[in-house]
């Protein structure tokens, strides 16, 4: 694995660090890379429950690294396309990994870094940290991020983001539903594994596919034929080794067999 990444791991639970921190945690090709390929490895690892995304330092992520931001405007625009692409790529990993997710976002993130988080599944930062959308300052936008971006924190809001560029503050990204919680730098990482402990009391199964059941809802383009479905979902969890375990336990006063 890349030196700009690291990975540690505890058990169920896979900790993926962005390891730039002189350079903030700036994205470049071989970060891009290197996060979307442990996300995939994480994604088929049977023994893996979570999967938190972290950084070191004192940011979160900057979004794109300047060296790269300049070899790119001297890119064709058949490169600049292969180069959207692989950021997408890594973008989609991270927003359908079958795995629930968790940003622990201990600093400022921007652009990308913002794209990181808004595709986890769960958010939680400090008080000092901030966050910007600020492609529009360069005649750009954040197209590449903008589809989970815009889930996160609806269509109203990023009108407003996208177009000004401002920088926010943590109050506001969880007002805004980028960030679910704040907590003081020194509570983090027991919020972060508050968070982990809930996730591995939830059903293995269920919870991986809690997200796939969101959005499957969200862009159901049938209301009766997604209540069939639906009703077709639980019934198959209801029978499922995983539902009768979780049903049985409930009922008999136990933990079930996968609860820590």
């Amino acid at each position: 694995m890349s030196d700009t990444l690291q990975h540690h791991r505890n058990g169920p639970v896979a900790r993926l660090r962005l390891h730039r921190p002189d350079l903030h945690n700036a994205f470049d090709p071989d970060l891009i890379d290197t996060l979307a390929a442990a996300l995939t490895a994480a994604g088929e690892d049977s023994t893996i429950r979570v999967v938190v995304l972290e950084a070191a330092g004192s940011s979160f992520s900057a979004g794109a690294d300047l060296n790269w931001m300049r070899a790119m405007a001297a890119a064709t625009e058949d490169e600049n396309r292969a180069d959207a692409l692989a950021l997408a790529r890594l973008m989609r990993c991270l927003d359908e990994l079958p795995k629930p997710t968790i940003a622990r976002v201990q600093g400022a993130a921007f652009g990308g870094g913002v794209g990181l988080i808004a595709c986890c599944d769960i958010a939680i930062g400090v008080p000092e940290a901030k966050f910007g959308l600020t492609e529009s300052r360069l005649g750009l936008l954040p197209a590449v991020i903008s589809p989970y971006v815009i889930a996160a924190i609806g269509a109203r809001q990023a009108r407003r983001w996208f177009a000004t560029a401002e920088i926010f503050d943590a109050i506001e990204a969880q007002r805004i539903g980028l960030l679910h919680a704040i907590v003081p730098a020194d509570d983090l990482d027991a919020e972060v594994n508050r968070q982990i402990d809930l996730l591995l009391k939830a059903g293995p199964i269920a919870s991986s596919y809690a997200k796939t059941l969101v959005r499957h809802v969200v862009t159901a383009p049938s209301r009766h034929r997604l209540d069939a479905e639906n009703a077709d979902l639980i019934a198959r969890l209801r029978v499922s080794a995983e539902g009768q375990e979780g049903l049985g336990a409930f009922l008999e006063k136990r933990k079930p067999g996968w609860a820590p």
